[in-house]
């Protein structure tokens, strides 16, 4: 186990990576690492935040381009001075945020910079979308391929977005966290696609958080650890707790660090709460020091309860108290006036601007702190932001560095960082740890542990059972926009979490 190259039964990789390095101001992305893919198999690449991944992923596209080492096809080097000239060469990719066009068809979508042509170099529409349509089919997408992006919803676009990367003649797949947006079912589904792409003898490189997803799916492993190639290897011969270690370079055996907390007096209290369409009757309490957990399957209106509770969205009824005291939140502002601050699931479109630098995201909603007769003191700026992201343990080459260039992680430490530094009494962490590694989940978990400990009250979201287990000290359970359950002590465990999520009575038949 550990180099494939000594396996003489195996395959010729369709496409490898030789010592290739890749530096960026402050930072060596890539250190002379190495990959190999090969035709008809999954490989996974796994590593924390800041390993290299993306880099890999945009230097295989012909987005970036190496310092040194070599790119081989067949065992020949090449060159991809553009993302065009990697798609002509069989190489493409399925991104986590690909980017569509709402206003544009779904086969426009699928073929837009590429789309066929007939005479006079006019764009073929029949063509284009007889051939859509056939692509949709064969992956099991029951979508018209003229029916505008916009009136799909997030999982077909997600369908959409792997139409369009396999609408060139791929030879090599890349999957880049993409189950992050879909159902149970949805992801069943796409692992069908996966065999599929296989049997056609295809090399797909499939990088995931999930390690369930990994060992479901992946033929081969390759870990990257701070830019650095580990180690490389058959999935059949390692277990998770090896990846783990290879990836952080220590054992992880504590990933949910829930501390000993002293659960305090009531710090808020929701009565009545409703809205015409998304939830009915939310009611609880919050005390000070606790991490209230809510679960729920996809559509039980957890997110959309929150949204509301901060003033994205106004209630038909309900009442909230904080400390006691009746709170009226008309919008984000009166929330955050009131002590509760909201880290959105969505980080890339809700939690962060992507353009700014870190600095200025961790200090945008306490530029009263870091301003004097209207004028930003960046001194001040600085010295908040490097309070916040040091204790989050931020991974950046400076303060100065722009959201969007970070890895998600990353990116979600910032939107952490933002909302702690306005010192909140409530803070509502939707999904805390989607997308990220299991080294900054630890951390993440850690932090939420910590400012429990020091009397924060915590809300947190999660569709994840372990992490729903690991660090609540309370967890509701929501179903169809109504709590179906409240569980603590004994009572709380991944059944009866699974049972009152799905409306399952004790006897196994729905409710």
């Amino acid at each position: 186990m550990g180099n494939l190259a000594a396996d003489a039964s195996a395959a010729h990789p369709v496409l490898a990576l030789d010592g290739i390095t890749k530096t960026f101001p402050g930072v060596k992305a890539l250190d002379s690492v190495r990959l190999h893919l090969f035709p008809g198999e999954v490989t996974a690449l796994i590593g924390e935040n800041g390993a290299g991944k993306s880099t890999v992923v945009k230097t295989l596209t012909g987005i970036y381009q190496p310092d040194s080492g070599q790119i081989l096809m067949d065992g020949q080097p090449v060159q991809f001075p553009t993302a065009q000239s990697a798609a002509d060469a069989g190489v493409t990719a399925i991104h986590q945020e690909t980017v569509l066009f709402e206003e544009l068809s779904v086969a426009e979508n699928i073929y837009i910079g590429h789309a066929p042509r007939g005479a006079f170099k006019m764009i073929d529409r029949r063509k284009m979308r007889d051939d859509a349509a056939r692509i949709l089919t064969s992956i099991g997408a029951k979508i018209d391929p003229m029916v505008r992006l916009k009136d799909l919803g997030i999982a077909s676009r997600h369908l959409v977005a792997i139409a369009r990367a396999l609408s060139i003649d791929a030879r090599v797949v890349i999957m880049d966290e993409p189950t992050a947006a879909l159902s149970q079912k949805e992801i069943e589904e796409l692992y069908e696609l996966v065999d599929h792409l296989k049997a056609q003898g295809k090399a797909i490189l499939f990088i995931s958080h999930k390690f369930d997803e990994i060992f479901r799916i992946a033929d081969r492993w390759t870990v990257f650890r701070d830019g650095q190639f580990i180690g490389e290897g058959l999935m059949s011969e390692v277990d998770e707790s090896d990846l783990v270690r290879r990836m952080v370079g220590r054992s992880v055996d504590q990933i949910y660090p829930k501390r000993a907390a002293v659960i305090g007096n009531e710090v808020l209290k929701v009565v009545g709460y409703s809205h015409a369409t998304e939830f009915e009757d939310i009611n609880f309490t919050l005390n000070r020091g606790e991490i209230l957990g809510f679960y729920g399957l996809v559509g039980a209106g957890r997110s959309e309860f929150m949204q509301s509770l901060i003033g994205i969205t106004r209630p038909t009824k309900g009442v909230t108290r904080v400390g006691g005291d009746i709170c009226v939140i008309r919008s984000p502002a009166d929330a955050v006036d009131a002590g509760i601050v909201y880290v959105p699931e969505d980080r890339g479109k809700q939690g962060a601007i992507l353009d700014m630098p870190i600095f200025q995201n961790v200090t945008l909603p306490s530029l009263g702190r870091t301003s004097k007769n209207g004028f930003t003191r960046m001194a001040e700026e600085f010295a908040l932001a490097r309070t916040y992201t040091q204790r989050l343990d931020l991974r950046a080459a400076s303060l100065d560095t722009p959201v969007g260039s970070l890895s998600g992680g990353n990116q979600q430490k910032v939107v952490i960082a933002k909302w702690l530094a306005t010192k909140p009494r409530v803070i509502i962490l939707d999904e805390p740890t989607k997308g990220i590694d299991i080294g900054s989940k630890a951390a993440v978990h850690d932090f939420m542990s910590e400012l429990a400990a020091q009397g924060l009250s915590v809300i947190m979201v999660s569709s994840e059972i372990p992490e729903i287990m690991g660090m609540s000290d309370r967890v509701i359970v929501m179903r169809e926009g109504r709590i179906a359950a409240e569980l603590s002590g004994d009572a709380l465990s991944p059944e009866t979490l699974v049972r009152h999520a799905a409306g399952i009575t004790a006897k196994g038949e729905a409710a």
